[in-house]
């Protein structure tokens, strides 16, 4: 801080200009009443000299800090109350694609940041210590694989994940626990450790076939994402080219499928009409895993409005995605500003001003990343979508999908799963209230779970297994069903 050493009537400016500055914090955190008594205390203060106006130029800080602390405080006791629930981590991926899938590889029981990563990735997001630090009371688990990856070699695939993502409880049983219903959430929360449920992310990973989903339920899937970044042979993808404008009859039949078992239909990733679609047909509450609204960023992989509204008639949740591209429009079109000019200097195999020439590809591409700083993407974006959310569809329809492991980057002041209650201190700043923190951080997916599961109890005692087949609902293959 700097020395006094003005005349008294400078003294006295710096002074006001100071008590005019904690009257401006104190209207962010106070009650207008309260602020203006403590702006008149401030003014006396401020006559009373030097010394007593350094004390009161640190009142800004000092409330500040006691504020962030009261945050603190109260995300504290709302987490110790109700799960913190993450919709979407890809952690069994990153297992299998720098570890071969074997953990004896990797000890999640201590901080995996300073682990190797491979050339342009990120350290590891997830962690059981940083997963304490998070609150994090239960996740859910991506069993995704590539949609390169068809027929029967993604079907075995699938099931490694999952068996990977088991025997991350077996060997870690101190801390994660297998999860299959609302209430095993409950219940392993009570016991202090981590329910882990899994989700199967691309509707390529059943081969088009009933059974093959019924198998995945079996073995512990909760949720099914309807199709990844490509389309399936019944459902458009959100980064496809349309190919069905929403569901087929064997998509539609899928749906009814997944109600009938009580596995949570995601439709993270899916085309517009496909959103549509699904609502239109599914008996039970939907979830979006990791998507966010696409009035704040038009990305196709966000939630337009109209659909909002209709994930609300529906009791559904749509849990909002961290990626950066995702939550920030400036991001998300300097990224395909940097797409467009790779591919102006490199697109094989005859097109681009440097093509067979790295040297001169990566010296250009280096000039333009120069000349153009990525946008900064922070906590405070992914919390403006939280807030659109809850706007438009209403509390009860907005939770968390971090996307932790499976995006290339975060925002700064999400870099793992530790930071959670970091994103809450910032709605509670806000101005949410703890049942509404509550509600956004779990209490809002266990509802969904549970009515998701009442539908599906309903449906056993009137609807047998589907038998229904593509060929059979869908000849001539792509017609849209109605």
């Amino acid at each position: 801080m700097r020395a006094h050493r003005a005349s008294s009537l400078t003294v006295r400016h710096n002074s006001q200009a100071r008590a005019r500055a904690a009257h401006a914090f104190l209207r962010r955190v106070a009650a207008p009443a309260a602020a203006a008594a403590l702006l008149a205390a401030a003014r006396l203060l401020a006559a009373a000299g030097p010394a007593v106006v350094s004390v009161l130029a640190t009142a800004p800080a000092s409330a500040a800090a006691a504020g962030a602390a009261a945050d603190t405080q109260r995300i504290e006791r709302v987490l110790s109350q109700t799960p913190l629930i993450d919709g979407h981590n890809d952690l069994p991926w990153e297992i299998r694609e720098r570890f071969g899938g074997d953990l004896s590889k990797v000890d999640l029981a201590v901080s995996t940041r300073a682990l190797p990563a491979p050339a342009g990735s990120p350290p590891l997001m997830t962690d059981i210590p940083r997963l304490r630090q998070g609150h994090v009371g239960a996740q859910f688990w991506s069993v995704f694989i590539p949609v390169e990856m068809t027929g029967t070699q993604a079907v075995q695939a699938t099931l490694e994940q999952i068996d990977l993502v088991k025997a991350m409880c077996a060997r870690y049983p101190r801390d994660l626990a297998m999860a299959y219903s609302a209430a095993d959430i409950t219940r392993l929360f009570k016991a202090h450790l981590i329910a882990s449920l899994i989700g199967v992310e691309g509707g390529h990973q059943i081969n088009d076939s009933l059974v093959v989903l019924r198998a995945y339920y079996d073995a512990g899937a909760r949720y099914m994402t309807l199709t990844h970044s490509s389309n399936t042979d019944w459902a458009d993808s959100a980064t496809d080219m349309p190919a069905h404008h929403g569901l087929t009859r064997f998509g539609e039949e899928v749906v009814r499928e997944m109600n009938r078992l009580g596995m949570l239909v995601d439709l993270a990733h899916v085309s517009e009409e496909t959103m549509r679609a699904v609502l239109r047909v599914t008996q039970a509450p939907v979830i979006f895993s990791h998507s966010s609204a696409r009035a704040l960023v038009d990305h196709p992989r966000d939630v337009p409005d109209d659909v909002l509204h209709l994930v609300a008639q529906n009791g559904g949740i749509v849990m909002v995605n961290f990626a950066p591209p995702y939550v920030s429009e400036a991001r998300r079109r300097w990224a395909a500003d940097r797409v467009a000019e790779q591919a102006r200097s490199n697109s094989p195999p005859f097109g681009g001003l440097y093509i067979g020439q790295p040297e001169r590809i990566a010296a250009a591409l280096k000039a333009w990343d120069d000349a153009h700083p990525q946008p900064p993407v922070t906590l405070t974006d992914v919390a403006d979508h939280i807030e659109h959310i809850r706007q438009v569809a209403g509390v009860d329809h907005v939770g968390l999908g971090s996307d932790f492991d499976g995006i290339p980057e975060t925002p700064t002041g999400l870099e793992g799963v530790d930071r959670f209650p970091a994103l809450l201190a910032e709605l509670a700043r806000r101005g949410w209230s703890d049942a509404d923190l509550a509600k956004v951080a779990g209490a809002n997916l266990l509802r969904v779970m549970s009515q998701a599961e009442a539908v599906s109890a309903r449906l056993r005692t009137t609807r047998m297994p589907s038998t229904a087949t593509l060929k059979e609902l869908d000849s001539p293959a792509g017609q849209p069903g109605r």
